[in-house]
């Protein structure tokens, strides 16, 4: 996959093209490999390829347009898309969603957009939950520059590490994205367990 992605991820004008439509498509279809996309441009950047300013305008447009076709997407076809994407034991997922973007909507789509598979779960919950659209804009807007600043960058810095072996900074910069998510699912599950165990050890309410 890698190779394939270098042959497309290279210092052509088309690149910001293909980042853009990677970072779109992502936000729908979790196996696009966006991330990886807009590391590998960030590697290339370093080695003076591309345009570190325009790898992150392309990612980060790329994702809120695709953020909010998800959202428009659970809005339009709201039935469909509980029947189809949420039933059975996944109603759990959309349930968990519609509360966690009641109490914390803002902090919940900025920190979604770092999470695989998160985001669309939440950009498309979003919609069907009938979140307020602007909010949900602004907050995404946030979300978008960010996580495109962010790959960028660790592809950028991975590539200044190997400027004379560009496959090695590639490989860096992945390593240290791939930790960075790993970190934030290993807090989000022992914050989840936390909760969990408090939960269990609350005296029954006798009232």
């Amino acid at each position: 996959m890698l190779n394939s992605l270098l042959d497309l991820i290279s210092g052509s004008g088309w690149t910001y093209g293909f980042l853009f439509l990677f970072a779109a498509l992502d936000a729908v279809l979790p196996i696009v490999p966006a991330e990886t996309a807009v590391v590998t441009a960030g590697v290339l950047a370093a080695n003076g390829k591309l345009s570190l300013e325009l790898i992150i305008l392309s990612a980060a447009v790329g994702a809120i347009v695709g953020d909010n076709i998800g959202y428009l997407l659970g809005r339009t076809l709201e039935p469909w898309v509980k029947r189809h994407l949420f039933s059975g034991d996944r109603q759990r997922r959309l349930d968990w969603a519609e509360q966690a973007l009641r109490e914390r909507g803002g902090y919940l789509i900025i920190i979604a957009r770092f999470i695989p598979g998160g985001r669309t779960v939440t950009t498309v919950g979003a919609g069907v939950l009938h979140y307020p659209w602007p909010r949900f804009f602004a907050f995404d807007f946030l979300a978008g520059f960010l996580w495109g600043t962010y790959a960028a960058l660790i592809g950028y810095f991975g590539g200044k590490a190997f400027e004379d072996s560009p496959l090695k900074g590639i490989l860096l910069a992945l390593a240290i994205a791939f930790g960075i998510a790993g970190s934030v699912e290993a807090y989000r599950y022992a914050r989840k367990r936390r909760r969990a165990l408090a939960q269990a050890d609350k005296p029954p309410d006798r009232g």
